[in-house]
């Protein structure tokens, strides 16, 4: 009895547990923190840009007209270059990056502003990061490069 005991004590244990660790993971990013996270993910060679393996990695980052335009790039290009033809979170080809900071998010119309600043190749960059909030939290909606060029325009530029 006293083993049983033991047992369901170490099982109630697991599923508090376990339960936990879930609504840790569940609780919706911040925009700046949603922003910081796919930069993780791009840095542990896990980004969602470029791949064909499933459109749910997009879904974790962008809204979902903008998730299924990114997607459609990399099955149509077929690993040539498509619409996105460097990498889009440093807008390069060639990368040496440094002074990298993503500053905190800023309400703008009904939407959040993350600004990423760094220095690539010893030019100094900002890249904006246009965020909505919708029903599963935080998405991407656009990213503004220089010159106020957009990561959305380039595709609406390429379907024409």
């Amino acid at each position: 009895m006293k083993n049983f005991k033991t047992f369901g004590f170490i099982a109630l244990l697991i599923l508090c547990a376990t339960t936990i660790a879930s609504a840790q993971a569940a609780k919706p990013k911040s925009p700046d923190a949603l922003v910081a996270d796919l930069y993780k993910a791009h840095n542990a060679k896990r980004s969602p840009f470029f791949q064909t393996r499933s459109k749910a990695r997009l879904y974790q980052y962008f809204v979902k007209d903008f998730a299924d335009m990114i997607w459609k790039d990399a099955v149509t290009s077929k690993g040539e270059v498509g619409v996105i033809d460097g990498d889009p979170l440093y807008d390069a080809q060639d990368m040496e990056i440094k002074k990298f900071a993503i500053g905190k998010s800023r309400m703008e119309e009904g939407r959040a502003l993350v600004d990423v600043t760094f220095e690539n190749l010893g030019e100094k960059k900002t890249i904006t990061f246009i965020l909505v909030k919708g029903a599963s939290g935080w998405r991407i909606f656009d990213i503004v490069y220089s010159e106020g060029r957009t990561l959305r325009s380039e595709f609406a530029m390429q379907a024409h």
